[in-house]
């Protein structure tokens, strides 16, 4: 908005000069409008961001060595037990571990780099308990990923592998 500004009023011969206080804004406002304008247009939004997730082909399963299988039987209580092999002839007995950084995670890098000496990649099978949550089933596919487990799988947990979580008192 334009503003006129007058002339000083006279008054018996001397001149007083009386400045205006007023500060016009309207440039400002203009051009804050057009910041915000190109910030808004120019601005690349993020993505939001999937995790892959491979599906199981129709048919047989093919045979897994039970070497370098680990499998985690989620309980309660934000615990489970993990064993590498089978459930009836175990190559490391059960344990039972949280999903702190001391736990899980640490329990999937000892097993990784005991897989690595035999030159095979590592396959986890995670089965969560009807008494586990589902922030837990994500919090173990988040160890997964940091601990770079090539392969793994989300199975149905099995009469014994209960049995299992009942004798560890995570059921």
């Amino acid at each position: 908005m334009a503003e006129l500004n007058q002339a000083p009023a006279q008054s018996g011969g001397r001149t007083s000069k009386k400045l205006s206080t007023r500060v016009d804004l309207t440039a400002m406002v203009d051009l804050a409008f057009l910041l915000v304008t190109f910030f808004m247009l120019t601005t690349r939004l993020s993505k939001p961001v999937a995790q892959r997730l491979a599906m199981p082909v129709d048919g047989e399963p093919a045979p897994v060595a039970a070497s370098h299988t680990v499998t985690l039987c989620l309980g309660k209580n934000d615990q489970l037990v993990y064993y590498r092999g089978t459930l009836d002839s175990p190559i490391d007995a059960p344990e039972v571990v949280g999903f702190s950084k001391n736990g899980l995670r640490q329990a999937l890098m000892a097993e990784a780099e005991k897989i690595r000496q035999l030159n095979k990649p590592m396959i986890v099978v995670v089965k969560p308990g009807e008494h586990s949550v589902y922030s837990n089933l994500v919090n173990t596919i988040d160890e997964l990923n940091i601990t770079h487990v090539p392969i793994y799988a989300v199975a149905d947990i099995s009469a014994k592998d209960i049995e299992l979580l009942k004798q560890k008192e995570i059921f």
